[in-house]
């Protein structure tokens, strides 16, 4: 199976300076997959801009408004976290334009599967606030796209970043037709997502599921907690479409996160989500960057994730069923 991968080089225009968040993330994953895409499996695919209007599916025209005045202005810190250049605007644009472009592919036919190799990140930032490294919230965007736009009714969004993707639940806070599942460690920043955050499940005013998990989580814990979590899922909700919060920062040696995960236990992430979305999705899955900040490592994650969403066997035994 090929993975289609949407990686705009207009994503290399953001750069914030001296900072985790930086262009060369981008530069050594294209690399990385372009290597692979001569072995077959990945096809790499340029992207277009998200307009104004794709935007105000999840975000506040106002606040639109003012990251493109940021930019035009030359840049600047939104907050301590999130910094602009002259060029994030246009980067974020094509961050979620990619989002975009993936779901129409997956949900047109095109390819069951895709991932979009972008940045800024996404999923900290909420409808009229930049937050953690965020500007627009490219997977909510998606979300919202497939339902208004592609006739989805139901959605799920699985963030493995190891970040609460706390801008993410806020969007969908009060919507029972996207189940938000977040696996991150807690206590951590930005200090949401802790183990009483969990909404009722059932649709009666929102559908979320936070997994906090300690900073000592071994790999084998953090696999039963995402089981746990899917089998949680597959009894509540009937996804029609699976997006994931695709961030590598769980890995051991991240500067700016780790919970104790390797290459091999990202490829375990990733068969167990391919397998639920072949069996409960008709196999559509969009997978979308958001963290990683080991820059010897990224890319070998990042590869790891794209070729088994490839190579994942149909007929192979997956935990979370048991």
């Amino acid at each position: 199976m090929t993975v289609l991968v949407y990686a705009p080089t207009a994503c290399l225009a953001h750069d914030p300076g001296e900072h985790p968040e930086c262009p060369e993330r981008f530069r050594v994953c294209r690399s990385a997959l372009e290597r692979a895409s001569r072995r077959g499996h990945v096809e790499l695919r340029e992207s277009r801009r998200a307009t104004k209007s794709d935007l105000a599916l999840m975000h506040r025209a106002s606040y639109i408004d003012t990251i493109e005045r940021v930019a035009g202005e030359g840049g600047g810190r939104l907050d301590a976290d999130t910094v602009m250049s002259p060029g994030s605007y246009d980067a974020a644009l094509s961050a979620a334009g990619a989002a975009l472009e993936a779901v129409d592919a997956v949900l047109l036919g095109d390819a069951e599967r895709a991932f979009c190799l972008v940045r800024p990140p996404g999923h900290h930032a909420l409808a009229e606030l930049a937050m953690g490294f965020c500007l627009f919230n490219n997977v909510a965007i998606a979300a919202r796209h497939a339902q208004l736009r592609r006739g989805v009714e139901r959605v799920l969004i699985v963030d493995f970043d190891v970040h609460h993707g706390n801008g993410t639940e806020a969007m969908f806070d009060a919507d029972a037709s996207v189940f938000f599942v977040s696996l991150h460690r807690w206590p951590f920043w930005p200090g949401s997502g802790g183990p009483h955050a969990n909404g009722p499940c059932g649709g009666l005013k929102h559908a979320t599921l936070n997994v906090p998990l300690s900073a000592d989580t071994t790999p084998a814990q953090y696999h039963a907690a995402l089981d746990q979590a899917l089998r949680t899922v597959d009894a509540r909700f009937q996804p029609q479409l699976l997006l994931l919060s695709a961030g590598f920062d769980a890995y051991a040696g991240d500067p700016v996160g780790g919970l104790n995960l390797h290459v091999d236990d990202y490829r375990a992430i990733t068969r167990r989500l391919v397998d639920y979305a072949r069996k409960r999705c008709g196999g559509r899955v969009v997978s979308i960057l958001e963290g990683g900040y080991a820059l010897e490592a990224l890319p070998e994650l990042v590869l790891a994730h794209v070729e088994t969403m490839a190579t994942a066997a149909t007929d192979e035994a997956v935990a979370w069923e048991s």
